[in-house]
C-alpha cells in the first residue's frame, strides 16, 4: 500500500516531557469524557490560554518525551477535536505514540529545536520518508519516517477503519508474499 500525507499548519510550541495529564487534566475528565467538551481545556496546565487560541490546522511542535506519563488514549483524541492533526517532537513516549497512530494523530520525530513559536510548517511523508519543511525560512528537517503498518494506520483514518477495511489482512498478505 503506498502512503503519502502532507500537512500544512502553523506551530505551536512547548517543551520537553508534556505529559498526558498536561495535554488533558485527570480533573477535566471527572466531569465528561467527550472530546468536543474537554477540548476547551487542551494543554491549559501549561498555557491556560492555549486552548482559546487553537486553530484548525495548529501543529503542536514539542521537545523530548512528548506524552509521557499515563497511557491515556483521550490525551491523543483530544488533540484532534481541537483541530491539531499532528505533534512534533524530538522523541514521543510509547504508548502515546501508539494511541495517536490509531487515531489517526499524525507524530512526526524529528529535531524541533529550530522551529519558533508561530512558524509555518510543510509536513510531507510518504512510504521511505517525512520531512519538514519551515517556510518561513526556507528550511527543511528530515524526520524518522514511519513504519509502513503505521503509515497504512494513518492514511486509513486510525486503526479501527484500517481494520474494518480489510487492511491487516492486506498488509499480512504482502509481509508473506515479500518472504
Amino acid at each position: 500500500m503506498t502512503t503519502h500525507l502532507s500537512l500544512d499548519g502553523r506551530a505551536r510550541v512547548f517543551g520537553d516531557d508534556v505529559n498526558t495529564d498536561y495535554i488533558i487534566a485527570s480533573t477535566r475528565k471527572r466531569d465528561t469524557l467527550d472530546e468536543s467538551v474537554l477540548k476547551r481545556y487542551l494543554l491549559e496546565a501549561i498555557d491556560p490560554s492555549f486552548a482559546a487560541s487553537v486553530q484548525p490546522g495548529d501543529l503542536i511542535v514539542a521537545g523530548a518525551n512528548f506524552g509521557c506519563g499515563s497511557a491515556m488514549e483521550i490525551a491523543a483524541t483530544v488533540i484532534l477535536a481541537a483541530g491539531i492533526k499532528a505533534v512534533l517532537a524530538r522523541s514521543f513516549s510509547r504508548t502515546f505514540y501508539r494511541n495517536a497512530v490509531n487515531n489517526a494523530l499524525v507524530p512526526i520525530e524529528c529535531d524541533t529545536r529550530s522551529i519558533r513559536e508561530g512558524d509555518r510548517l510543510s509536513i510531507a511523508l510518504d512510504d521511505r520518508r517525512a520531512a519538514v519543511q519551515l517556510l518561513d525560512r526556507n528550511e527543511t528537517l528530515s524526520a524518522a519516517p514511519l513504519a509502513p503498518l503505521m503509515a497504512d494506520v494513518l492514511s486509513a483514518g486510525g486503526l479501527v477503519p484500517y481494520v474494518r477495511n480489510g487492511g491487516y489482512r492486506a498488509h499480512r498478505a504482502s509481509d508473506v508474499e515479500q518472504r
